[in-house]
């Protein structure tokens, strides 16, 4: 299927940026903020006083009459799941991006960033169901076919339920992963199946976020649209007591999303949409470290 010229660009303007970003500022911070799977056998050599002595091999110390030890190295592969929510609450934003625009370009830098480590990469795109899932593999081939899926694919829902997505990854995950989660998590009853797949996977969730979804400025009477029902209303914002009630049910839900997140017992990096991206994912992996 060939795509359209407009999603080729952004595709290419986007890898160019990334790979930028990951060469210049990512390569060691994602390299030494996840662990590999474990230690594989290297080498042997010589024994050096301060070496520890469980490492010496004494079959080959037997031959040679010498001390040797065996060495080891970290087993770096690592299987990196990157989790989109497309739902229509995605399509909102005041800066430069909208929330899912925000959501793809740290998808993309850390897709380049498990490249660069030779990890494999994996996508999933769900709303109220699963969307689109596209199984791990290694390459800057599968990750721009990755970025061409997260720029065209257009959601069958503009709902969320995000227990959808968490329950099929803990379905089709058979070996441990680390799963970033894309969202703004303004939902319901996720937690328990977000901390069942947290128990089997490293899980970071990303909350993505809009300032002025918590505040309404007056424009007087106008007419809003659900992103996700598609439900139109008029409302008079220029009634402080109308904008007072708003806030407080914004901050209601704000409040339980974040019960919610703490109850899944999963890590958790904030972002701003109007605001820089890059240094809440490099200070989450500093803190890793």
């Amino acid at each position: 299927m060939s795509l359209p010229p407009e999603v080729l660009k952004k595709v290419k303007l986007l890898e160019i940026s990334t790979r930028r970003l990951v060469n210049n500022l990512f390569a060691g911070e994602y390299h030494t903020a996840f662990k590999g799977q474990g230690m594989t056998f290297a080498d042997f050599r010589e024994y050096v006083p301060g070496d520890d002595i469980r490492s010496i091999s004494w079959p080959l110390t037997a031959r040679t009459g010498k001390p040797y030890i065996k060495t080891f190295e970290e087993e770096r592969e690592l299987t990196l799941i990157l989790a989109v929510d497309v739902s229509g609450s995605s399509d909102f934003g005041t800066g430069p991006y909208f929330k899912g625009e925000v959501m793809t370009h740290m998808a993309a830098l850390l897709a380049f960033s498990a490249v660069k480590n030779n990890d494999q990469v994996g996508l999933l795109l769900f709303s109220d169901q699963v969307e689109h899932f596209v199984p791990p593999k290694k390459g800057r081939g599968h990750v721009n076919r990755l970025l061409r899926d997260l720029f065209y694919y257009k959601p069958k829902s503009h709902r969320t339920k995000l227990s959808q997505g968490f329950s099929y990854l803990q379905g089709v995950l058979k070996k441990r992963a680390t799963v970033f989660v894309f969202s703004d998590f303004m939902d319901h009853s996720f937690d328990q199946s977000l901390r069942l797949l947290g128990r089997k996977h490293d899980v970071v969730a990303c909350v993505v976020n809009d300032a002025a979804e918590y505040s309404l400025p007056d424009m007087g009477v106008i007419e809003v649209q659900d992103a996700e029902t598609g439900e139109i209303v008029t409302v008079d914002t220029s009634s402080a007591d109308f904008r007072k009630r708003y806030e407080d049910e914004v901050l209601k839900r704000k409040d339980q999303r974040d019960k919610l997140l703490r109850l899944s017992q999963v890590e958790r990096v904030d972002v701003k949409s109007s605001e820089d991206y890059v240094n809440p994912l490099v200070a989450f992996f500093k803190k890793r470290k």
